[in-house]
């Protein structure tokens, strides 16, 4: 749930509560200023929740008299999405078991008008997800926990074995979860490594809570973090490569994991600077040739031979003439 939308249920809770709430008691509550505390209020009555504001120099809100929170009710998108939802949590392995998921969808359907219901039906045998990978299973333990801490901003201690030598203890502030590379992983800070560092779910033996808060990164972006990691990634060879592109166009063409990017000021047209590490060259030289821009190598001398080499062969099998 974003933070919006809790906070927006907190607005909701608060007027259910209490008979009035004045504008700066909302704000005060919500830990907002007062103009996004009235935004709230105007989501609520663009939900279609009766919200009465009186007139002042604060201003105040109360619900109208009689009103009651109506049985929770789904538009037909709504329920779509919630289906589509329960369909990738059990092909992904999100849900504690298989029987949980497809029990959910069968509430669903029951109260689904007969043409949702065909929809929801239609989408769920047709779309295919690609699920864990195999003998992968997902520790739905530590991705509650872990998530739970993301949101309280409280520090945990791991239990952490990355083979089946070794078992390390790790304090860790947990910044956010993603699911990457037919992987789930936690992204924070480690206190035994004084730094950045991401962990698989599934190498986690436990979690526990530690009385310690922390503050994360502002808009901390997990999966933006993981992306960079394999993109900077010491390996055999750091080639950097000049793109006769804007940055614009070389985001747009190129995968974050092949490298970094940086505009350049060469007073030449748009350029820009790929940075990658790379153990084999004969697999980069093959993905710089599928860019639909030219590009000039800076180095490693190596990586020019292997794209002649490739240039070669291209050649070769461009000019050679068809079996009979």
């Amino acid at each position: 749930m974003s933070q919006s939308t809790a906070r927006t249920l907190a607005a909701l809770e608060l007027l259910q509560a209490r008979q009035r709430v004045t504008g700066p008691e909302l704000a005060e509550r919500l830990q907002v200023d007062a103009r996004t505390a009235r935004r709230y209020i105007a989501r609520l009555v663009e939900m279609g929740v009766p919200v009465v504001s009186e007139r002042g120099r604060d201003g105040a809100y109360r619900l109208a008299t009689a009103y009651k929170l109506p049985p929770m009710m789904f538009s037909d998108e709504e329920a779509l999405a919630l289906a589509i939802g329960l369909v990738a949590a059990r092909d992904l392995g999100l849900g504690q078991t298989r029987i949980a998921v497809d029990s959910a969808l069968i509430k669903l359907e029951r109260v689904m008008p007969t043409a949702l219901k065909v929809r929801m039906r239609a989408v769920e045998r047709a779309i295919q997800l690609d699920p864990l990978s195999p003998g992968t299973a997902l520790h739905h333990q530590a991705l509650a926990l872990l998530s739970e801490a993301v949101q309280k901003q409280q520090r945990v201690r791991l239990l952490y074995q990355p083979d089946s030598t070794q078992t390390t203890e790790r304090l860790f502030d947990a910044w956010g979860l993603a699911f990457y590379l037919r992987q789930w992983y936690v992204v924070g800070y480690c206190h035994l490594r004084k730094g950045q560092r991401s962990f698989r779910l599934d190498r986690i033996v436990s979690v526990d809570w530690v009385a310690a808060s922390f503050a994360p990164p502002v808009n901390f972006d997990a999966l933006a973090a993981l992306r960079h990691g394999v993109a900077t990634m010491k390996r055999g060879h750091a080639a950097e490569v000049v793109l006769h592109a804007s940055l614009e166009q070389a985001t747009d063409v190129l995968y974050a994991e092949l490298g970094t990017l940086e505009a350049l000021k060469l007073g030449r047209g748009a350029r820009v600077l790929l940075r990658s590490e790379v153990d084999d060259l004969d697999w980069f030289a093959r993905e710089l040739a599928r860019l639909p821009f030219r590009f000039e190598v800076r180095k490693p001398v190596a990586l020019r031979t292997t794209l002649l080499t490739l240039a070669k062969h291209l050649q070769a099998d461009a000019l050679r003439a068809p079996s009979a």
